[in-house]
């Protein structure tokens, strides 16, 4: 966590950007210019709109990080966008991360992984690689905690051996999160809190330098007050902060989940920063592939710039 935290202190700027395109948020016409190429490469027609799709998603993401490298620290690519494509869309999921990681930004697999025993340890090789390679090039990744300890040792194994993090699901932004993060427990507790205790023990032997653990947790930017309670429940646990933006959290409402100095959390935005053209007037749907990424370029360094001054008048 030393080195997100010194990216972040770099930049002055604790946000992260989302890479979680879908076909709603790429410009048409970078999709269709891609038909042709694709169509002449493929050797089953039948897998050419993945392909093509999958190709278009990698110039895409190639202009955001672009756009942003060297103002956001980090990147965190949603696995599931590209996993629905195939393995194409596997392809250039690893090609993403590679790419992020060759423009010195941090990066953060948001894949959600979680089970037990041998599963949990083949799903942490997206952290250590297999035998000295490392398909992935990601610097942590997201764990979902519901199987308990046994499923969460595996990762942290795996973060140990290779240097890396873990963020665990504490306390999500996303609307039913409350059917089970909020459930009473018989010592008075929630569910929730009793997660946050774990994920704080699960860390406890690998502080850094800057006071956190390789363990961090997820924590909702639509939860403020909750999440300024577990600022202070878990001292050394970086926080990732989802919700900011197209969910609804405010600059003010993260500002309790950092720490007193101002460290501490990592705040997330996708759709606010990678879907930004789509709410600029220039936008025109006969305009070039070329033009079109032109736009998504400057649009979404326009976003992350404005996310990160945001964040800097709380801080």
């Amino acid at each position: 966590m030393d080195r997100l935290i010194d990216a972040i202190e770099a930049t002055q700027n604790p946000s992260v950007v989302g890479l979680d395109p879908t076909e709603a948020l790429v410009p048409p016409q970078v999709v269709a210019g891609l038909a042709e190429e694709v169509r002449d490469s493929v050797e089953d027609p039948a897998e050419a709109p993945a392909v093509q799709l999958a190709s278009a998603f990698y110039e895409f993401n190639r202009t955001i990080i672009d756009a942003v490298a060297g103002i956001v620290p980090a990147v965190k690519p949603q696995i599931a966008m590209y996993e629905a494509l195939g393995p194409a869309g596997v392809d250039v999921y690893t090609m993403t991360c590679d790419y992020a990681a060759s423009r010195g930004l941090y990066v953060l697999a948001d894949a959600k992984r979680g089970d037990i025993g041998s599963t949990a340890a083949a799903y942490a090789h997206m952290l250590t690689g297999v035998d000295g390679f490392d398909p992935w090039k990601v610097d942590a990744v997201t764990v979902n905690p519901y199987l308990g300890t046994d499923g969460i040792t595996p990762f942290v194994d795996a973060a140990k051996e290779s240097d890396k993090d873990l963020f665990v699901l504490v306390r999500t932004s996303n609307p039913s999160s409350s059917e089970l993060q909020m459930l009473d427990l018989a010592d008075g507790s929630k569910v929730y809190e009793r997660v946050a205790d774990l994920v704080e023990g699960w860390g406890a032997d690998s502080i850094g330098a800057h006071g956190y653990s390789r363990v961090g947790a997820v924590v909702g930017a639509t939860h403020p007050e909750e999440g300024k309670a577990l600022r202070t429940r878990m001292p050394h646990t970086f926080f990732l902060v989802p919700g900011y933006g197209a969910q609804g959290g405010t600059a003010a409402d993260v500002r309790g989940m950092f720490d007193a100095d101002g460290s501490g959390a990592i705040v997330n935005s996708s759709r606010g920063i990678i879907g930004a053209w789509r709410k600029d007037g220039r936008y025109d749907p006969s305009m070039s592939a070329d033009d079109a990424l032109a736009l998504v370029d400057e649009t979404a360094r326009d976003a992350a710039i404005r996310m990160r001054d945001d964040l800097r008048a709380v801080l």
